[in-house]
């Protein structure tokens, strides 16, 4: 279920929790929140990048296993390998 960020339209109305901005889970089909849940102020939603990570763990054991190796800097110019 996405996550969605909304601030308040008029800091000077609204409350603290959406004039500094509060995060919802909501789903897809939900229509975007016109009013601030715990104040009712107007509210609109934050476009945010999407949060896509990989693990770096899972990253490292995907190259070991290909046999790619993975070096680490230890000194100005010199690498260890790690495997």
């Amino acid at each position: 279920m996405p996550r969605y960020v909304y601030e308040a339209c008029e800091e000077s109305k609204s409350c603290p929790k959406c004039r500094n901005g509060f995060e919802i889970d909501q789903s897809l089909n939900e229509p975007k929140l016109d009013h601030c849940p715990y104040c009712r102020n107007k509210v609109f939603r934050v476009i945010q990048a999407p949060g896509l990570t990989h693990s770096k763990t899972d990253l490292h054991y995907r190259a070991k296993r290909a046999g790619f190796h993975t070096l680490k800097k230890v000194d100005n110019g010199t690498f260890e390998k790690l495997y």
